[in-house]
Formats: structure tokens, sequence, C-alpha cells
């Protein structure tokens, strides 16, 4: 049987192979890639012809990491979790009420204030409005380190199917028009990307902290504040374990044995042979392999494209929660800055026995560290408001309080109560540790 003649035989124009190797970039390619931990069953789902095929042997060829793949692929200084965008960024502030530690929080910190940032449902606290701030509060219950991490539904991960039938269906019409050269750049973009997708995306998404404190240490309570103020705090509540995890606390990626990273330094390898492939192959083929080409690797660029839009931190967050036990964060919306502080020290010292003045106006400090004589009178009352839990500490003893001060820091000092007050009363009237129905 002869050979059956392929569509545009006789056009004589061809696809420029430069042309089409560099109209897709490998950047969603690497994003797609590095979203493969997240996922069940994703690293099983790549088999079809991906475009930035070089870029993707660049960047994840340095994990086989040995002095032979060195030489192929330079080693990097930055961590297998760096290499993946699960690490990177910069987390806020963090201070503990009770032990007074003060730290810098990374990656875990940051997506714990993005996630709290993206909570609509709030409850607002009554009283006087200048410039309104966001509390958000998070309980945590103890956190099991020793299980891997969860993944995302494997829902996320069955759209893959969409390119690999495109990939396999235009590899086949190659072949059913004798299309070889074609035929087989395709052939070959699906055994690389496969390849690629299963020893690449083995390895295993870890959460690593500081398991076990110091006996007797105090529970982690404490508040995160942004670096940069955004009208936003969060407190979080626990045992210091699991407080370790958001404060402390980075996502690992555990790749097992030396085969497997060599097995990467293959697949790095094949990508490589795909990208000269396509390179000096794709010119020898018919017009009709080239196009087929062509929408095989549009379709996976679509896909790719549709994988890296999705907000990496976000799914970030969703399994850290998980992992967390999806603690429930309530929001709530205070209408001054004063009042905020005060509704966030209460949050904080809330079950803690016989907390110490000096404790709870150090946490006051943290928001407003005026040290005039109505401030320090004013965070004075408050510290006592909240260690004896009476609300005649929030009300202005024209004789004891305002001797010494005039008129106008007076008025100010009773303002300052007042939102102390409005705190107060939105605490016992919120509830917030109150388990919902």
């Amino acid at each position: 049987m002869p050979p059956v003649r392929p569509p545009f035989s006789n056009a004589k124009y061809t696809l420029n192979a430069w042309g089409v190797a560099g109209i897709f970039g490998g950047e969603e390619a690497i994003s797609a890639v590095a979203l493969i931990p997240l996922c069940q069953g994703r690293r099983w789902l790549g088999w079809y012809n991906s475009p930035g095929s070089l870029e993707v042997a660049r960047h994840f060829g340095r994990l086989a990491h040995s002095q032979f793949w060195g030489r192929i692929f330079p080693h990097t200084t930055k961590s297998l979790a760096t290499l993946f965008s699960f690490d990177g960024q910069v987390g806020p502030r963090y201070t503990a009420a009770l032990s007074g530690t003060e730290l810098q929080t990374g990656h875990l910190g940051y997506l714990t204030m993005e996630r709290c940032k993206e909570v609509v449902k709030e409850t607002e606290i009554r009283g006087r409005k200048t410039t309104p701030a966001h509390v958000a509060l998070i309980d945590l219950d103890n956190v099991d380190y020793d299980h891997n991490v969860p993944r995302l539904s494997k829902a996320n991960a069955l759209l893959a199917l969409i390119p690999i039938i495109v990939s396999f269906v235009t590899c086949f019409m190659c072949a059913w028009y004798h299309d070889w050269y074609s035929f087989s750049v395709i052939l070959i973009g699906i055994l690389a990307s496969g390849f690629a997708s299963m020893t690449i995306g083995s390895g295993k998404l870890m959460l690593r902290s500081v398991r076990n404190p110091a006996p007797g240490s105090p529970p982690g309570d404490g508040i995160l504040v942004p670096l940069i103020w955004e009208d936003i705090v969060v407190v979080v509540k626990g045992a210091e374990p699991a407080v370790n995890a958001i404060t402390k606390g980075k996502f690992g990626l555990e790749l097992g044995s030396t085969v497997l990273r060599h097995a990467i330094g293959i697949s790095s390898l094949l990508l490589i042979l795909e990208f000269l492939a396509q390179l000096f192959l794709i010119p020898q083929g018919t017009l009709f392999g080239q196009l087929m080409f062509v929408i095989s690797l549009c379709v996976s660029w679509v896909y790719n494209f549709h994988i890296s839009s999705l907000r990496r931190e976000t799914l970030q967050a969703n399994i850290l929660l998980q992992k967390l036990g999806d603690p429930q964060i309530r929001k709530f919306l205070v209408g001054t800055r004063t009042a905020m502080a005060v509704f966030v020290t209460l949050l904080v010292f809330h079950g803690v026995d016989n907390p110490t003045p000096t404790a709870v106006q150090k946490t006051l400090r943290i928001f407003l560290p005026n040290d005039t004589d109505v401030w320090e009178m004013w965070r004075k009352k408050v510290a006592q408001q909240v260690c004896d839990k009476s609300l005649a500490w929030l009300k202005l003893d024209e004789e004891g309080d305002g001797r010494g001060l005039s008129e106008s820091d007076k008025k100010l000092l009773g303002t300052l109560l007042g939102d102390a007050r409005a705190a107060y009363e939105g605490y016992l009237e919120t509830q917030p540790f109150s388990k919902p129905e």
C-alpha cells in the first residue's frame, strides 16, 4: 500500500525551525512542573509535548546535584524548596506575648498573612472610626509533623488529559501520513516531558519546624505584624509546636535516593534532546507534520499557561492550613488604631492566668509606642483592666488621672479610654473564642 499523501503536500512553504522553537518560552512550563508536588497524581500526567523543554532542563537539571551532572547543569546554592517556589518570601514580624520573643517569619508566615487578607467575612466592632484596621484570629491545635503535607485533589490534575490526548493524536496523524520526522519530534517531546514529570515531581513535600520546644515553654500566643503597615494584624493562639509551624516553619522537599537524582539528570538530558530535535528534524518534515507539531505545542502551552496562572501561594496556603488542621480564621474590623491595639491585647491574653501589667503594656507598645504622659497613663489603665477584667479602669478619674494634665490632655485621655472601652465591650459581645454552631 503506497503512503497516503498528507494535506498540503504540494506546498512549498515550511515553518522556520528557530521560530517554532522560540515562540513559546519556558516560564510557564517551569511553573507547571513546579506545581507537580502539590497535586495528587499530577506526576503521572505529564505525557504531552510540552514547550520550553530547554528552560525546564536548565532549571530543574540542577536537582541532580552530583559531580558528574554538575558539569552539565551548574550547581546552585538555592534549596529544593526555593527551586520549586515553596520558599523565598519574607513574612511579617512575630512577637510572642508571653515569652517576649521577637523574630522575622519566613514563607509560611507570609502565606498565613496573605490568607487572612483574603478572608471576606468579618465582624465589626462598634465604636469611634478614624483609621479602621482588620484583626484576624487563628486558634491552632497540635500539628503532626510526622506525615507528609496533604496534596490537592486529583481533579486539579485531570485537566492534563487534554494536552495528552492532543499530543498522541497529532503524533498518530504524523505516522498515518508517514511523516516520520514530525512523528519523532512529537514522540520525543511526549516521552521527555512524561519522564521529567515522573522524576522531578517525585519529591515529597514536608513541613519542617521546631517540633519539641524547651520543657516549660509558655504557649506560643503572639502577633504577626506586616513589615510595612497594611491595616491588618494577625493574632495566633495555640501550643508552641503549632505556632512554630507558622513562625519558624518551612516547606521542605525530599527527593530521596541518589538513583532518583541521577534519573532527574537523565530526564533533563532528554529535554535537551527534545529541543535539539525540534531544531533539526522539524524542517525535514512536511508542512502538515509541522502544523501537527505546532498544534500539540500550542495546546500544551495553553495548559501550562493555565496552570501557571493559578495563584501558587493560594494553593500553598490551602495546603498549610490543611496540615494545621483547617483552623477557623475569624476576622474583625476595628474603627481606630487605639481600639485595635486593645482588642488585639485582649485576644492575646485570653485564657492566660495572671498576666502581668508589664507584659500587657509591652504588647500595647507594639502598636502605640508614644511616650507622653497621656499615653503612659492610658497604657497603665488598660493594662490594669486586662489583668483585673474590670471596666472600672477604663473611666477617667478627674481627681486622680486629671492631676497634672492640661484640659486638652484630659480630653484626649478620655477619648482613648473610650476607644479601649469600646474594644473591651466588642470583645465581650463577639466572644471570639466561642466555637461556631
